[in-house]
């Protein structure tokens, strides 16, 4: 018996000297920590380039009719916007939508919606959310700026973004931008 004891405690001597397998231990408990954050950083860098995509489609949309002298036509509308949906390649360029409105600053800051584009995959139509002579939620500062002026709105939605691996955020996001730009000649555009 004493010789069963005598050996057991050398073994456990041994086993508390022994230092191989420590690393795997720190790694095994490590491992999901790190890949966590390895995917969290790609699915929110990807998130961000997407967002960024939607920023710019909103951009290029409101800039290229606030370009326009006096008449923009349905048929540069639909250039316009095929142009910027574009940007959002390589990502299904039918998802996003674009608004494109142009809405008229009395000197006192009232804003009214004079006319609106929507642009939803491959089709272009006057039916928005905003509708003639409505209220336009335009933001204080460009309300002041653009005073007894026509202001262009450019707005991109691409809905129910769904990340690339759904494991640290599974739920579909919604991305929403807008721009503003004052024409470029002045006065007022017209759409026919």
């Amino acid at each position: 018996m004493m010789r069963a004891a005598s050996t057991m405690m050398r073994r456990l001597r041994g086993f508390l000297r022994a230092q191989g397998g420590t690393a795997a231990v720190e790694f095994a408990l490590i491992l999901p920590v790190m890949l966590a954050v390895y995917i969290g950083t790609v699915e929110a860098s990807a998130l961000i380039s997407t967002d960024r995509k939607v920023q710019s489609v909103a951009g290029a949309v409101g800039d290229l009719v606030a370009r326009v002298e006096g008449e923009v036509t349905t048929a540069q509308l639909e250039d316009y916007f095929q142009a910027a949906a574009g940007i959002m390649t390589p990502m299904d360029t039918n998802r996003v939508r674009q608004v494109v409105t142009a809405i008229a600053v009395t000197e006192d800051g009232e804003t009214r919606v004079v006319w609106s584009r929507q642009y939803d995959g491959h089709t272009t139509s006057a039916s928005t959310p905003y509708a003639v002579g409505d209220e336009y939620p335009l933001p204080d500062a460009m309300t002041n700026i653009a005073r007894g002026q026509m202001v262009i709105a450019g707005e991109a939605i691409y809905p129910a973004y769904t990340p690339i691996f759904g494991i640290v955020f599974d739920e579909p996001v919604t991305l929403y931008r807008s721009s503003f730009f004052l024409p470029r000649f002045g006065g007022t555009i017209r759409v026919n």
